[in-house]
């Protein structure tokens, strides 16, 4: 099977950005009513509609006395899970926590002669919902990724909601992460029932100023409902992976590296850009020799027959230009110069650079925040970050002295507005 390898030209990447798009949370219209019956329910009926829901699409039976995790629910997990992972899961807490301090801001004042003083006040968001998915694959990462930098922020409220399984118990490993960063308030629950519960709260989960996290399309639909309601991270789209690729790449390296995001589910995307049609042929039948042997098989075949290609262009410049076009969520540069490469990228959101960066150094352990922008989104969104978990006030401060030098002036503008009122209310000041 390999993956298709193309030859790039105009036609072919317009066709790849429309099939690409069709992955995005927008175009699942027909779950549209189904999310939004949901978040009514919910807002309505509190955790009746959860249990409700919980019964319905997890058969699991909650009530108030098993739907928040218990302690002993915790160490239970805690023995569970076998110390090399904790330690693992420690060390890269370690690593995130110690990228995103270096993107902590400071409030910042400014104050001049005339006793005027401008500034800006930096505080945390006081409670964000951060939502673990627990369908196809577990994500304790996940965990981690979301909410060192909240933590970081100084966030002082941080709720959890993750479904649970039909015996009521919650994936070991997401609890085991939850407490190592000192989760306490954790919830039985998924899906857009999940979202609106931090959106809107309900008897048992108090409402969120701003939720996290990734999930099915439910919860990337659910998400954008409650918007404005609440603040969110971004409603992401299915994994992507491209690998800017010429000659000197190792095509064994390529190969497992594509693959390492088509096993997240069907629609996720795996793109090869090369100048080397050697290359692209080589790596093709790298990705059969890989499949013969990988666990999620079908999952990866599926996922490269829809979303996969090796795309060849003329030149390195025709190769960057359909990086930048396609602004994937991860992009490796695999060139004789990465660095050099690196340079004319405009558009992704992480970047791995050289043969021993693949992109699952920055799943896991590396430090810099999985979270990030997909569908084309890296052309104006970020990764997440510390200042997901902020917010900015203006603070504005003038004497009598400094505004009298400009009260004149700014009478004049609201005048010219038809704002009298705000023309009044500087005037009545130097009457």
């Amino acid at each position: 099977m390999g993956i298709k390898i193309l030859e790039l030209n105009d036609e072919i990447k317009t066709n790849i950005l429309e099939n690409m798009l069709k992955r995005s949370p927008s175009s699942y219209r027909e779950h549209e009513n189904t999310v939004r019956e949901i978040i009514v329910e919910v807002r309505e009926k509190g955790d009746k509609a959860i249990f409700q829901y919980a019964e319905r699409f997890d058969g699991v039976k909650l009530d108030e006395s098993n739907f928040r995790v218990t302690e002993a629910e915790i160490k239970e997990a805690l023995s569970e899970v076998g110390e090399n992972l904790l330690s693992v899961m420690k060390q890269s807490m370690e690593n995130i926590r110690a990228f995103h301090e270096k993107q902590v801001r400071q409030s910042f004042f400014s104050a001049r002669e005339d006793g005027s003083i401008l500034g800006q006040r930096i505080t945390p968001i006081a409670r964000v919902g951060v939502y673990v998915p627990g369908g196809k694959a577990v994500y304790p990462s996940s965990v981690l990724m979301n909410v060192v930098p909240a933590i970081v922020a100084g966030v002082p409220e941080i709720v959890m909601t993750t479904p649970c399984g039909k015996d009521g118990k919650v994936n070991a490993n997401v609890l085991a992460a939850a407490h190592l960063l000192g989760i306490k308030e954790i919830f039985k629950t998924g899906g857009a029932q999940a979202i609106a519960a931090l959106a809107f709260g309900t008897e048992s989960i108090r409402k969120a100023d701003k939720i996290v996290g990734p999930g099915n399309i439910f919860v990337a639909l659910a998400k954008r409902e409650v918007y404005g309601h609440v603040s969110i991270d971004s409603i992401a789209g299915p994994s992507e992976i491209m690998v800017l690729a010429d000659e000197t790449a190792n095509p064994r390296f390529v190969a497992a590296d594509l693959l390492s995001q088509a096993e997240h589910d069907e629609m996720a995307s795996s793109i090869l850009v090369t100048t080397s049609e050697k290359l692209a042929k080589e790596v093709s039948a790298e990705i059969d020799s890989f499949l013969a042997k990988l666990e999620r098989k079908e999952i990866m075949e599926k996922s490269l027959e829809n979303y996969g290609y090796a795309l060849v262009a003329k030149s390195m410049e025709e190769a960057i230009d359909v990086v930048n076009e396609i602004a994937s969520e991860h992009l490796e540069i695999v060139t004789a110069d990465p660095w050099a490469s690196m340079t004319k990228v405009k558009n992704a959101g992480a970047i791995f650079l050289g043969n021993y960066s693949s992109e699952p150094l920055g799943d896991y352990f590396a430090g810099p925040n999985h979270v990030l922008p997909t569908n084309g989104t890296a052309k104006f969104f970020s990764p997440l970050s510390v200042d997901d978990f902020i917010k900015k006030s203006s603070v504005i401060s003038y004497s009598r002295e400094a505004l009298e030098k400009v009260h004149l002036d700014i009478e004049a503008f609201a005048k010219a507005e038809g704002l009298t009122a705000h023309a009044n209310s500087i005037a009545v000041r130097f009457e």
